[in-house]
């Protein structure tokens, strides 16, 4: 692993992981490629270790032209596929985007990977690896008796999102016993931490609460999650692209279950002390629910466990507290963002229907 192309490298994840691997390792270089739609921006990638090391693309996933051009160019050994429309509501309101980007876009890059490292037009000789980076979504919702997801559980997704995951994850593993592409996945659980678009509950909660501004919470707010700090999720993959089998998928998740409602009441406990003067709970509402809500989900970590050595250095509450601290401390990072894409259309769309209170 010496030349990384990481797709969707300016977004949440995948800036993060861009981060960790410049860090841990001296000797690689990476690609960035990233088409800037409204989630990712370069504003994430500003201030990084090193920044020589790292060279950034802008394009599209499903521009196989460019991305076989990048292939050559840069010899890429080792290509983390990031890349992915990823909110449920955005998915509900209009699904083309996912199934573009999701699936007809991790086919060419499958296609691009294919055709250089083992096809007709191969440049390179070396070992070489695709990971493919997808949720837990893809299994659809347990009930509160069912035990974690392990990674031979049935696919059930619910949202288009998790279809459109699901059917790319199918893609990667037809590819490698097809073709014998050398590929690994991993099923993350939801992640939060630095960097992450304020669409998302927590930074979302985190940003409403501070303004002063009404907290939605979905349904009754007992949808139950796995949270994962997302340097947690980059410790993971990297472990997985030295020692992962190939072929194999690892599910990575944060070993905790606590309730939607509990992690917006946490976060709204976290800034009555680093902002006193107003009790931020009492923000918090109760809106209408997502069509379709999965009501928990929940991973069997135990293969990346007892394989890799891996496990979450956070806990929940530090992790929302280092999470919290990041964005009262980058107000300028959340004004960019905000301004550079579609946010508070798109909020005033989402819940335009839901702010009445239940």
């Amino acid at each position: 692993m010496r030349n990384v192309l990481i797709t969707g490298g300016a977004g949440f994840i995948g800036s993060n992981f861009v981060r960790h691997l410049l860090r841990a390792d001296p000797e690689i270089r990476l690609v960035t490629l990233d088409a800037l739609t409204y989630a990712g921006s370069l504003e994430n990638l500003n201030d990084l270790p090193d920044p020589v090391r790292h060279t950034f693309v802008k394009g599209d996933i499903c521009d196989q032209a460019l991305v076989e051009e990048l292939l050559r160019i840069h010899r890429i050994d080792t290509l983390v596929h990031f890349a992915a429309e990823t909110h449920v509501d955005r998915s509900i309101w209009g699904p083309t985007p996912f199934i573009q980007t999701n699936v007809i876009g991790t086919f060419t890059l499958l296609e691009a990977v294919n055709h250089l490292w083992l096809g007709k037009g191969r440049t390179f000789d070396g070992p070489a690896r695709f990971h493919h980076v997808s949720t837990d979504e893809v299994y659809g919702a347990l009930s509160p008796s069912d035990p974690p997801v392990s990674e031979t559980a049935p696919y059930a997704p619910s949202s288009p999102y998790a279809a459109s995951k699901a059917a790319s994850d199918h893609l990667v593993r037809a590819y490698a016993r097809t073709y014998g592409l050398p590929v690994t996945i991993t099923n993350c659980s939801n992640n939060y931490g630095p960097y992450q678009f304020p669409e998302k509950l927590i930074p979302l909660t985190i940003l409403n609460a501070l303004e002063g501004k009404p907290v939605p919470v979905y349904g009754d707010g007992q949808q139950v999650r796995d949270w994962l700090y997302v340097e947690d999720h980059c410790r993971a993959i990297y472990r997985v692209l030295q020692a992962g089998r190939l072929g194999e998928t690892y599910h990575v998740g944060g070993s905790n279950q606590p309730t939607n409602l509990e992690v917006v009441r946490e976060i709204c406990s976290i800034l009555d002390e680093r902002r006193p003067g107003r009790k931020h709970a009492d923000l918090i509402q109760m809106v209408g629910d997502r069509p379709g809500h999965d009501r928990r989900y929940a991973m069997d970590t135990r293969r990346i466990e007892n394989e890799l050595g891996w496990q979450p250095q956070h806990d929940l509450l530090a992790g929302l507290r280092e999470t919290t601290d990041w964005y009262l401390n980058h107000p300028a990072w959340v004004e960019a963002l905000r301004k550079g894409s579609d946010y508070q259309a798109w909020l005033e769309r989402n819940y335009a229907h839901r702010w009445e209170e239940l």
